[in-house]
């Protein structure tokens, strides 16, 4: 009888089940009434499918039909095989395109450009060549082709709203013959091409350009000293003899008594002559005291009596100095031969340019950190006790810590990549995530259209993730993601009988993947003494009434007035009205959110032995919203 029940009155026997402290969660046994036209392929997977069916490595995934393709971001997925660019033309609702750092090959059909809707486009870093054609585009205002093979570009005119293009990289012969009718380029970067021209004739008007470089090239003609100015002396950096003849503005000459053709001839060339072998006796001396300065700095300290840079004896983090030789582990590349002084290269000493927070819970301050191997990642020191690792062990036993920790594996959970032992100090290497935690998300992304003119894959990604701030799917999603995270915390290590209590689990420690998935991170305890599970427990809980009403900073005043009205049967009335407009056709996911601050209620309820395991609450989340078809649980 249980099974012939309508959904949403088994959530309520399921919230009430856990009320009276029922341990076993209720089955999941609900009628799942979703449109036929949602549980098989849509004309738009079968799209992706088609145009990816020979790229090894891609990710053939069903989508609902109700969510049309907006974005394809595949970055540094060991993609491999020939792409049907012309299939991607048929997404009629495709904004971006994200394939950067793969290994496709082939052309680029000049088809794909008359997607409806496309805005930006990266396909840099891979092994494409050939002729780069371009059909008509009303709307492309971003691409990124550089780091390819391609031989020359033809039809670029036809992009007439591109307001950044990066062709760098490539062996194109030619400057683009349509060039100067972009008027309105802001960033325009040809570098390192064997591309022949005359500059500034061939490209746009430079008054409206904020970024140029045509460095390692084959132009002819003269800069004058404002244009230098404007872009830098490196943006005309061998471009041909255009980074030769440079004229300098100043005050008008006097007049000079006129002289005859050939003598005028004779001392053009003498200028060049003298021109050229003084930037040439400048260049040289240049690198003779560079090299000098730097073989005096490698061998000597300076008057003072003062150590030499970190980047040669000792690294600074925070306010302790350590040897710079001190080894970093990469868990999943053993081979990677690196050192604390790679990591303070990476991150500019630890200076605050790279420096991502302050303070993040009871760790020290992280660092963004690009390693060889394109490995972008988080480097964060440690400032307080490590799961598992105890603060006066010694080197051997935290390195095996910290390879037990690594071992902790959950799509919910950020996983750690490696680590760094330099006495004392203690740094942890976690994946970088673009797109930030679930507190910007929810609370700091920009307002607006899509239609807005904003032009870089980053706005763009952040304009969409705005729109799916009011997806009520997307936010029992993370809410469910936490949850499971958070149950595979308790559960501990297999055997140790001791769950992994996180002790701090707020917005901003949980971080968002590429597909908003939600990752848990900065859990740094065992149980025990004053951190428990249920703790974890009331903290999840605040955490769904902030996803489900929208609201931020929470105390617990807050949590008490929002218990009230839920007690009260008031729920909708507090629901985030963002999710109220998304859901103006009908009241499922109202209802569902409704039922979602229930859970809220019973996490936050103030006898910690009244509130439900986090296994509890992930069987009662399922209930209220069953995984669609093809969905992975």
């Amino acid at each position: 009888m249980a099974s012939l029940m309508p959904r949403h009155q088994q959530v309520l026997s399921s919230l009430s089940l856990l009320l009276h402290l029922i341990v076993a969660a209720p089955a999941t046994s609900s009628v799942y009434n979703h449109s036929s036209n949602c549980t098989r392929l849509l004309p738009d997977a079968e799209i992706v499918r088609k145009a990816f069916l020979h790229v090894g490595s891609f990710p053939l995934r069903r989508r609902s039909a109700c969510h049309p393709v907006r974005r394809l971001r595949f970055p540094s997925k060991n993609l491999t095989g020939v792409l049907r660019w012309e299939e991607l033309a048929n997404l009629s609702s495709l904004l971006t395109l994200d394939l950067s750092g793969n290994s496709l090959q082939g052309d680029v059909h000049s088809a794909f450009w008359r997607a409806p809707s496309l805005r930006a486009v990266d396909a840099s870093g891979n092994r494409l060549g050939g002729a780069l054609r371009f059909d008509p585009s009303a709307r492309l205002a971003t691409l990124n082709v550089s780091g390819n093979r391609f031989t020359s570009v033809d039809g670029v005119e036809r992009l007439v709203a591109l307001e950044i293009l990066d062709l760098s990289g490539n062996i194109i012969g030619a400057v683009p013959e349509g060039l100067p009718r972009l008027t309105r380029i802001r960033r325009l970067d040809l570098s390192r091409n064997m591309m022949a021209g005359v500059f500034p004739d061939d490209f746009p008007p430079l008054d409206d350009i904020d970024f140029l470089n045509i460095s390692h090239n084959s132009f002819s003609c003269t800069v004058d000293a404002d244009t230098v100015l404007k872009f830098g002396r490196s943006a005309f950096f061998q471009a041909g003899n255009a980074s030769l003849l440079v004229e300098e503005s100043g005050p008008t000459p006097a007049p000079t008594p006129p002289t005859s053709g050939r003598e005028k001839h004779r001392r053009v060339v003498l200028v060049v002559v003298v021109v050229i072998v003084v930037c040439s006796v400048v260049v040289v001396a240049a690198l003779v005291i560079l090299v000098l300065a730097r073989c005096v700095a490698c061998r000597k300290k300076d008057k003072d009596g003062k150590k030499l840079s970190w980047a040669e004896e000792e690294v600074e983090v925070g306010a302790v100095k350590v040897a710079a030789t001190a080894p970093v582990v990469v868990l999943e590349r053993p081979l990677l031969n690196l050192t604390l002084a790679d990591l303070a290269t990476a991150t500019s000493g630890f200076g605050r340019e790279s420096q991502l927070a302050d303070v993040g819970g009871r760790s020290g301050a992280a660092y963004r950190a690009v390693l060889p191997g394109d490995l972008d990642v988080v480097v964060r020191v440690v400032e307080g006790s490590v799961a598992g690792i105890g603060e006066d062990d010694d080197a051997a036993a935290t390195a095996a810590g910290f390879r037990e920790l690594a071992r902790l594996r959950h799509p919910n959970i950020l996983p750690l990549l490696g680590y760094c032992i330099a006495g004392k100090e203690k740094l942890l290497l976690y994946e970088y995530m673009e797109k930030g935690d679930l507190h910007r998300w929810l609370h700091e992304l920009p307002v607006g259209s899509m239609d807005a003119q904003e032009t870089s894959i980053d706005t763009l990604d952040a304009r969409e993730d705005n729109q799916s701030v009011c997806d009520w799917p997307t936010r029992h999603r993370m809410i469910l993601g936490i949850a499971r995270g958070l149950a595979f915390l308790h559960q501990g290590w297999a055997g140790s009988g001791r769950p992994i209590v996180h002790g701090h689990l707020v917005p901003t420690n949980v971080l968002l993947g590429d597909d908003l998935e939600p990752r848990i991170s900065d859990f740094m305890h065992h149980g025990g003494g004053s951190e428990t599970p249920e703790k974890d427990v009331y903290s999840f809980g605040v955490l769904v009434l902030e996803l489900v009403m929208g609201q931020a900073k929470w105390d617990e005043a807050t949590v008490g007035w929002a218990r009230g009205v839920i007690r009260n049967k008031k729920g909708e009335n507090i629901v985030d009205a963002r999710l109220k407009e998304e859901d103006a056709g009908g009241s499922a996911a109202e209802r569902e959110a409704a039922e979602c601050l229930q859970v809220g209620f019973l996490c936050t309820a103030p006898s910690p032995h009244k509130r439900p395991t986090m296994q509890q609450v992930v069987g009662v989340l399922k209930d209220i919203r069953p995984a669609p078809a093809g969905y992975s649980s």
